[in-house]
């Protein structure tokens, strides 16, 4: 058998029905990555079974490594990707708190590992359920983050974030963030690209600073006060680069798949007097509920949603809200503070939001709930929905 009759055939463009994390699973796939390490941990399991898969049938040309915790799976894609890989790994919850240290070892190294987080809350009490905290308690490790809120956005959000972290100015890591079950196990159509096209769109990964046996260097050796200060601030520079880094993978994405998108999304937001500020599938819920304050309130309500989170894009932001009333609903606490997106809002506004928890450890908020939090909720107040609010 000749050797090109032994190659799989392409993969053509197509559409399939699939979860949040088949989705996620498949652009991994598509992306042609090296490296894979995998601990299980609900919601995410899917995601690196479907891998599995795809390594077991040869679908995927890439090594799998079953490791022994979550501080283990990062550290196997920290050391491939130094190697040169491109790289993928997932977690959720206290098994992205177990990686901790090597979240922030990973975005220290300025290596650009994609990981994926099936957001789901923090323990105790126990608690399997969607989320954010788990993912924003990393806010500050120097990894950028988007938001998915369709399994559509799942697999593109996954290709583009190869292209944002192997970007030569940026060079940090990258989490893409999908809501347990939510949408992690939410059947949807996805239209894919063909295998030809997201390897085009990604090219080959270039580390600049990946090991050479021919050209020995020390990692991560101590630093003192007189230069550590040096690191830190490169690293500030290269987030500072995301937000372009970011417009550029969605351009050009937008030029393979035809589909377009802003680092903030917006809904019926030019003639809004109040719009709805959420992460995910709340606020892609949120735009049911602009429409039912439009028909039977007559209030002209919109939604907005950051699909980049970190950094978070203040300019953006203020410029889809503009003079609109912003009612902030976060799947996250701060404890002391608040909800963690709001923290963020007030930023970049620089005026009083109204803030309501709502949605945490799975706590149902559908269409019709999100329209009474707007008709209830006032401009500089932090509420509980099912307490303040019911």
């Amino acid at each position: 058998m000749s050797a090109d009759l032994d190659r799989p055939a392409e993969r053509p463009a197509g559409t399939e029905i699939l979860s949040g994390t088949g989705a996620v699973a498949r652009a991994v796939r598509d992306a042609g990555v090296d490296v894979v390490s995998a601990y299980p941990i609900t919601p995410q399991t899917e995601i690196v079974e479907s891998i599995a898969e795809y390594v077991e049938t040869g679908e995927l040309d890439a090594s799998f490594s079953r490791v022994e915790s979550e501080h283990s799976a990062l550290s196997a894609v920290m050391g491939a990707a130094q190697a040169g890989s491109r790289t993928f790994t997932a977690t959720a919850s206290q098994g992205l708190l177990y990686m901790s240290e090597m979240v922030w070892w990973t975005a220290g190294a300025r290596l650009p590992v994609v990981m994926a987080i099936a957001n789901r809350a923090l323990g105790p009490p126990w608690n399997i359920w969607g989320s954010h905290t788990d993912a924003l308690s990393q806010r500050d490790a120097g990894w950028s983050q988007v938001f998915a809120a369709s399994v559509q956005e799942a697999y593109d959000l996954t290709l583009a974030a190869y292209r944002i972290a192997e970007n030569e100015d940026v060079m940090l890591p990258a989490m893409v963030n999908l809501d347990g079950f939510t949408l992690a196990h939410t059947m949807q159509p996805l239209e894919l690209v063909s295998e030809t096209a997201a390897h085009e769109y990604l090219g080959e990964i270039s580390i600049p600073h990946e090991l050479d046996v021919e050209n020995p260097r020390g990692y991560g050796a101590m630093t003192g006060g007189e230069d550590f200060w040096r690191f830190r601030r490169r690293m500030m520079d290269a987030m500072a680069a995301v937000p372009d880094a970011t417009r550029g993978a969605l351009d050009d994405l937008a030029d393979v798949t035809g589909r377009e998108y802003d680092l903030v999304y917006t809904y019926r937001t030019d003639d809004a007097d109040v719009v709805i500020v959420g992460l995910g599938t709340m606020a892609r819920e949120a735009e049911v509920a602009a429409d039912l304050l439009r028909e039977e309130d007559g209030v002209d309500a919109g939604v907005v949603r950051p699909i980049l989170y970190t950094p978070f894009p203040e300019d953006e932001f203020a410029a889809a809200v503009g003079d609109a009333t912003p009612v902030v609903l976060d799947r996250s606490t701060s404890f002391g503070r608040g909800g963690i997106l709001t923290r963020d809002v007030v930023m970049a506004l620089d005026r009083p939001v109204a803030s309501v928890i709502a949605g945490i450890g799975g706590q149902s908020v559908d269409y019709e709930d999100m329209a009474r939090i707007v008709r209830q909720a006032e401009p500089g107040e932090t509420a509980w929905f099912g307490g303040e609010i019911q």
